[in-house]
């Protein structure tokens, strides 16, 4: 993002990113628990955020760790009864109540839901010196909120780190479980450039949020 504050931490349309995230998941479900994963560095300067936008939606913070892999683990290690887990990236704001809906139901039925998209862009790919063209409807773009029975995805996370975990899913699908695609949604974007900032802007605010 080139700058010097974390980019969850960024105003979005008045408010930091990870407020907008926060507020989705408190709308779609008001009793569900959000339980947010900080570097115990960030911790003091989210609280005083909370404090200068009068942010009171209840949450749980916990430490993160060194990879995705060990703060969503310390984060899973919160959870002490049966249910459905959403992991979702903070700087992830506008994910619809639509796709939350068909991730719930997909991981109530089938144990666990991953949103993606069709790739619309043509692809191609890089074999050494050469590079050859690739067949795009075989390949989807994958989002969060990753989602799933406790008890699956507490299995999966017992298991020992891999650094070719990119994501819980692929967690999940090491430790034997079958993966379930749903339908996310296009604004689903994950914050990551100055660019992300203004095309998220621009999605509020046709929102009405």
């Amino acid at each position: 993002m080139g700058t010097e504050i974390p980019k969850q931490f960024l105003e979005l349309a008045g408010k930091p990113v990870l407020m907008h995230t926060i507020r989705i998941f408190h709308d779609f479900d008001p009793t569900s628990e959000i339980i947010l994963v900080l570097p115990p560095d960030q911790q003091q300067f989210w609280n005083a955020l909370c404090l200068k936008h009068s942010f009171d939606l209840m949450h749980e913070i916990v430490s993160g760790g060194q990879t995705r892999f060990h703060s969503v683990k310390n984060g899973l290690a919160k959870i002490d009864k049966s249910g459905i887990v959403f992991i979702h990236d903070g700087v992830r704001p506008l994910v619809s109540a639509e796709t939350l809906k068909r991730c719930l139901e997909s991981a109530q039925k089938k144990g666990n839901a991953i949103p993606v998209l069709p790739v619309h862009e043509s692809l191609r790919k890089s074999e050494g010196e050469t590079n050859v063209s690739v067949d795009r409807s075989l390949y989807f773009s994958v989002q969060t909120p990753q989602t799933f029975r406790t008890e699956q995805i507490l299995e999966a996370f017992n298991q020992d780190f891999d650094p070719a975990f990119t994501d819980d899913a692929s967690v999940a699908e090491k430790a034997g479980f079958s993966i379930q695609l749903v339908e996310g949604n296009r604004e689903n974007i994950k914050i990551t450039t100055p660019t992300d900032l203004v095309i998220a802007e621009a999605f509020l605010k046709n929102s009405g949020r």
